[in-house]
C-alpha cells in the first residue's frame, strides 16, 4: 500500500503510536507522518505509507491551522493543562481586550521554544532536561501567524477558543501563554485540534477509531488512500513519452527542449513527472543551464 492516509488523531495517542497502529492495518513495514501532534492535540495527521515515506525530505512547509482552547489566570510547566500549575493570577480579561492583544501576535513573530519540546540544546532534548526539572535559555525563533482570531470568550470562566493558521514550528501552547503574559496574567492551552496541514483538510481525515472498525470487520482502507503526488499538487507538472518514462525510471535525465512545459522552466524549478496514462513517476528539477530535467525523486 503507497501514498497518504490522512488520520483524525485522537487524544492521549502520539503521533507515533498512530504511525504503529497504522502499520498494523495496512500490514506497511514503512509507514511516517509529516508533523509531529502533542499527546493531547487531535486532528489532521497525514500518514505516509510505502513508497510515499520518501517523500518527507521533499514536502514544502505549507501552513498549518488549528483551533485551541486556552484558560486565563494560571501557568503550567509544559504551557498546557496537562502540566503542574506553576503560578496563578486574579487578573482577568475581557474580550476587547483580547482582540486588542492578538494584534502583537500576527505576523512574523518570535517565539522562545518550550521547555517541553523536541528542541534540542547541546545535542539533548529540551524535554528530556524540563523532565529532570533543568530549564536552560533558549534563543528566540522566527515563525509566522497569518491567522489568529478569537472565536469565542467566556468572561465569566475566562476561558476561549483561538482560530491559528501558522508555519512549521510554531508552538501554540507558547502562543497562549505569551498572550496570557500580554493581557498582564497567565494562559494556558486547554486543547488543541488541527484543522489542516499539508493542504489536507478535517474533510480529508478518517478517525483512527473508524480505520480500525473497517480493518476488523474485512474491510479495506484503499479508498482513503490519496495519491503519492497529490502531496505535491502546488508543483506543475509535465507528461513524457513512453520512452522518456524508461529513461527517467532508470535514473536518466531529460532533455529540456524535447518536453512541454505550462511556462519555460526556470533553474530549480520542480516539476511532478508523469508517464502515459497519468501515471506519477516523480519529481524532476529543471537544469536550464545544462538544457536538462533531472530526478529530484522517484516514487515508481
Amino acid at each position: 500500500m503507497d501514498g497518504v492516509m490522512i488520520l483524525d488523531k485522537p487524544a492521549s495517542f502520539t503521533s507515533f503510536d498512530v504511525v504503529a497502529v497504522m502499520r498494523g492495518l495496512c500490514r506497511q513495514r514503512k509507514a511516517g507522518h509529516t508533523g509531529t501532534l502533542d499527546p493531547m492535540a487531535t486532528g489532521v495527521l497525514p500518514i505516509l505509507l510505502g513508497k510515499a515515506t520518501r517523500a518527507l525530505p521533499f514536502l514544502p512547509d505549507t501552513d498549518k491551522q488549528y483551533q485551541a482552547s486556552f484558560q486565563l489566570g494560571y501557568a503550567t510547566d509544559t504551557q498546557d493543562s496537562s502540566g503542574t500549575v506553576r503560578k496563578t493570577s486574579d487578573q482577568t480579561a475581557t474580550r476587547g481586550q483580547i482582540e486588542a492583544a492578538l494584534c502583537r501576535f500576527r505576523g512574523e513573530i518570535l517565539q522562545v521554544p518550550p521547555m517541553y519540546s523536541a528542541v534540542q540544546k547541546d545535542g539533548c532534548r529540551l524535554y528530556t532536561l524540563a523532565r529532570q526539572g533543568i530549564e536552560v535559555e533558549r534563543e528566540p525563533r522566527p515563525v509566522t501567524v497569518s491567522q489568529c482570531e478569537l472565536v469565542c470568550f467566556d468572561e465569566t470562566s475566562q476561558s476561549g477558543t483561538l482560530t491559528v493558521t501558522c508555519s512549521k514550528g510554531t508552538y501554540i501552547r507558547t502562543l497562549c501563554a505569551d498572550i496570557g503574559d500580554a493581557l498582564g496574567t497567565f494562559a494556558v492551552m486547554t486543547a488543541l485540534r488541527r484543522t489542516m496541514a499539508c493542504g489536507f483538510s478535517l474533510g480529508d481525515a478518517l478517525p483512527l477509531r473508524r480505520a480500525r472498525e473497517i480493518v476488523e470487520t474485512g474491510g479495506t482502507l484503499e479508498p482513503f488512500l490519496h495519491p503519492i503526488e497529490s502531496l505535491f499538487s502546488h508543483l506543475p507538472q509535465v507528461e513524457v513519452s513512453p520512452g522518456q518514462a524508461v529513461r527517467f525510471r532508470n535514473g536518466g535525465a531529460l532533455n529540456l527542449d524535447r518536453l512541454t512545459f505550462p511556462t519555460a522552466p526556470a533553474d530549480g524549478d520542480a516539476y511532478r513527472v508523469f508517464a502515459p496514462g497519468h501515471v506519477f513517476l516523480g519529481l524532476g528539477e529543471a537544469a536550464s543551464g545544462h538544457g536538462l530535467l533531472k530526478i529530484l525523486r522517484l516514487f515508481c
